[in-house]
């Protein structure tokens, strides 16, 4: 049987009311790593709008692993608060919450989008960058320091803490956020990997830090909830796999992945050097969800550029993938699935202050 948007969908204990799910999305709000206001409006009024899942945007295990000094973090307790508010006005909302991990490596201490591209030096309350190499992004980034054994092993550290913070805040799922040439996709990739010792050259050496996360943080997290990972399939660059990273090598870490207990695969792609082309356009990267769904044996999410009704419809009947994430669209209109429900005649609950506005003859109920 074919699959529909508002289908279930479990993972582990979690069942999710419906295969759509708000992308993690950053606000570049916060502060000093702290959730804020404008993060319980934005992300409560997509639960409002019925999403079965909502992703917090990357959050920062550490102070240097931000983007930006207005990143989202969770290296300290004192950030818990803010994203526990948040959690419990989803929960309230019907909706499931999983928050997405992360660690922006070379690309990391820049301006918010809105200011412009530019590194934000020390003294601007910035801070040097760490990679697996030397190199920085472009002219504009700062360059980094190459992360030594210590280092590497302190990143780890800083994953588990950040996942034993998320279990006190409440959430549903965690994501690792490997994807976008953040750290762990810099570890990966040959473009931006340049190591000799175990974490480089070959594909085994090159995923080590990736699969030593995702152990650390599954032994940390509840066994009853699911453990997601977001990678980009591919730079975009299919050479060979000593000079990018592959499609090919993503269906090899996805089969990895599974063995250590990750629960679904979040496929995106790009994001590790400038210069390199992409022919995008509505679904481009689906077809990477697709492969490494059939070929790897894992369940796996579809982003990008996923706009209309009727794309989200047939990614999921055709079975290329088992859910499917949508960011601009939701900044759009975050009731976006509620029209969905309405469009498709697909009863839907409401906020129960909203129920004046249900279209007449829709079925509608109650949101609890």
């Amino acid at each position: 049987m074919s699959t529909s948007l508002f289908d279930s969908f479990k993972l582990r204990t979690l069942e999710l009311k419906n295969r759509v799910a708000v992308s993690p999305m950053c606000e570049y709000s916060s502060v000093d790593g702290c959730a804020t206001d404008w993060h319980l409006v934005h992300l409560g009024s997509r639960a409002q709008g019925g999403a079965g899942l909502i992703f917090v945007e990357a959050t920062a295990v550490v102070p240097e692993g931000r983007i930006s000094p207005a990143d989202m973090g969770l290296w300290k307790d004192e950030q818990i608060a803010g994203l526990k508010r948040i959690v419990e006005f989803t929960h309230s909302q019907g909706s499931a919450i999983a928050i997405q991990l992360a660690h922006a490596g070379r690309k990391a201490s820049m301006s918010a989008p809105w200011d412009g591209e530019k590194y934000v030096q020390p003294q601007d309350g910035g801070w040097r960058p760490v990679a697996p190499s030397a190199a920085a992004y472009s002219a504009e980034y700062g360059e980094p320091l190459e992360l030594d054994k210590a280092g590497i092993r302190a990143v780890v550290k800083a994953f588990v803490e950040a996942t034993k913070r998320a279990e006190s805040a409440g959430f549903d799922a965690v994501e690792i956020h490997a994807a976008h040439g953040y750290l762990l996709h810099q570890f990966m990739s040959p473009i931006t990997n340049k190591r000799t010792d175990e974490y480089g050259g070959s594909f085994e050496n090159r995923i080590r830090l990736t699969l030593e996360v995702v152990e650390a943080v599954r032994a940390a997290w509840s066994q009853d909830k699911p453990l997601l990972v977001r990678i980009s399939a591919t730079d975009w660059l299919e050479n060979d796999e000593s000079t990018s990273w592959t499609i090919a090598q993503s269906v090899k870490l996805a089969r990895e992945l599974k063995k250590r207990g990750v629960d679904l695969v979040d496929v995106s792609t790009g994001g590790i050097a400038r210069g390199i082309k992409i022919t995008a356009g509505p679904g481009f990267q689906v077809q990477f969800a697709e492969r490494i769904r059939k070929e790897a044996e894992i369940p796996t999410a579809a982003v990008g550029l996923i706009t209309e009704l009727a794309q989200v419809e047939e990614i999921l009947a055709s079975g290329k993938a088992d859910l499917v994430l949508m960011a601009r669209e939701f900044l759009r209109n975050p009731y976006w699935l509620l029209d969905a429900a309405r469009e498709r005649g697909v009863e839907m609950s409401w906020p129960k202050q909203y129920l004046r506005a249900a279209p007449a003859g829709s079925p509608v109920r109650v949101a609890r």
